[in-house]
């Protein structure tokens, strides 16, 4: 397979891994407000992803665990197929969660000065 494909299929599903957000956000508030705004605002999707989601709609646990629930159903059931698209997409799948699990202890030491309570809303 070419290089060129197996770098864009990496980086749609490292993409795509997060259309994952707009179900949590769905199941927490009842609503498709998320897909909404970014049907009306697609730019937004790209550059200024801040704006999406409301704090705690979507919540760093659910979020890290759909990730993981994806992932281990998805990477199996590409070994069926293919072994090596199975590899590739464990090892992007891998570092996204690795890099988001990064990126939320860094958020969370940030929030150092927000409530106890608004921190745990936003695990949540």
């Amino acid at each position: 397979m070419p290089a060129a494909v197996v770098v864009a299929y990496a980086t749609a599903v490292g993409v795509l891994i997060d259309l994952d957000h707009f179900v949590i956000a769905r199941l927490k508030t009842g609503r498709w407000d998320a897909v909404r705004f970014c049907l009306h605002n697609p730019a937004a999707a790209v550059a200024d992803q801040g704006r999406i989601f409301d704090r705690g709609e979507v919540g760093v646990l659910p979020r890290l665990l759909s990730h993981l629930l994806v992932g281990g159903v998805a990477v199996p059931a590409l070994a069926l197929a293919s072994v090596p698209l199975a590899v590739v997409t464990g090892a992007v799948l891998y570092v996204h969660v690795l890099t988001d699990v990064g990126w939320d202890i860094r958020q969370f030491d940030r929030g150092a000065e927000l409530p106890a309570e608004e921190r745990l809303r936003e695990i949540r």
